[in-house]
């Protein structure tokens, strides 16, 4: 994996941070006790949480599997990665065709540190860590690194998993949203998965509400919402549903919906 030059990285470890927390949550091992603190404090009153963190995963992974099988697309563009979790968005991808290519975003600092270390392509692939944030969907486009990864003559997954709902305003999010996919050629896909609290009100509303007194912007979103973030592309079956109904695994048994508080989706962007 290449990656951008090392800049002293300022972890802000007294600060929980939400990739700290999901990686905690999902038992992972890179997170400090400000985020332990704060995890304990929002599963509190959200205790299903961890259970709808694993069936984002695993629809992340469905998602990239079916992408490369099914679309057969080649290149990814994961905006907001989070630490390297196994298995990581280019190893889905590269199980299917080792020539696939990923360019990873994300700004904080313990991420950069970690996919630098750990995130390496199969030698027939690439892949990149790009240092930028989603607030600023120019500077991704604009970064060096990332047509030299990407060739935008064939199409490109833009997968933003699970960030989303770290973008309060809707007027924002759409920009974004819109702004990263005009460049993109035809056939490209944009595909996320964001937090809802229709499947269980009363948990995510007190767990959201937990995270925004934690100093973390979160916005929980209805169907419609999630949907509209789609207009003008075409939706891959089965639209927009929760995460563990995107084409669920074969023979594994499915979360209860009540512990799966993420709406999942996938669009292909019309010639």
């Amino acid at each position: 994996m290449t990656g951008e030059s090392a800049r002293p990285a300022d972890l802000r470890t007294d600060v929980p941070h939400p990739a700290r927390i999901y990686d905690y949550l999902l038992g992972g091992k890179d997170n400090f006790p400000a985020d332990r603190e704060a995890s304990a404090e929002i599963t509190e009153h959200w205790p299903s949480l961890p259970k709808s963190m694993r069936a984002n995963r695993d629809f992340m992974a469905r998602l990239t599997h079916h992408l490369a099988a099914e679309q057969g697309i080649r290149q990814f563009l994961d905006i907001g990665t989070g630490l390297p979790t196994a298995p990581n968005m280019h190893e889905v991808a590269q199980s299917v065709a080792p020539e696939s290519r990923v360019v990873y975003v994300d700004n904080d600092p313990i991420v950069l540190v970690h996919a630098r270390a750990l995130l390496t392509s199969n030698p027939a692939g690439r892949t990149r860590y790009i240092d930028a944030d989603l607030h600023d969907p120019d500077s991704i486009l604009a970064n060096p690194g990332l047509r030299e990864i990407l060739d935008f003559d064939h199409p490109i997954a833009v997968t933003l998993i699970a960030v989303l709902h770290y973008i309060e305003d809707e007027q924002e999010a759409a920009g974004i949203v819109d702004r990263l996919m005009r460049p993109m050629p035809p056939g490209s896909v944009l595909a996320l998965s964001t937090t809802t609290h229709e499947s269980n009100p009363d948990e995510v509303r007190a767990g959201m509400a937990a995270y925004r007194a934690r100093g973390i912007p979160a916005k929980e979103r209805t169907k419609a919402e999630v949907e509209a973030f789609f207009t003008g592309l075409d939706l891959l079956d089965p639209g927009v549903v929760l995460a563990n109904h995107w084409h669920p695994a074969p023979g594994k048994p499915m979360e209860d919906d009540r512990n799966v508080q993420v709406y999942g989706g996938a669009a292909v962007k019309p010639a």
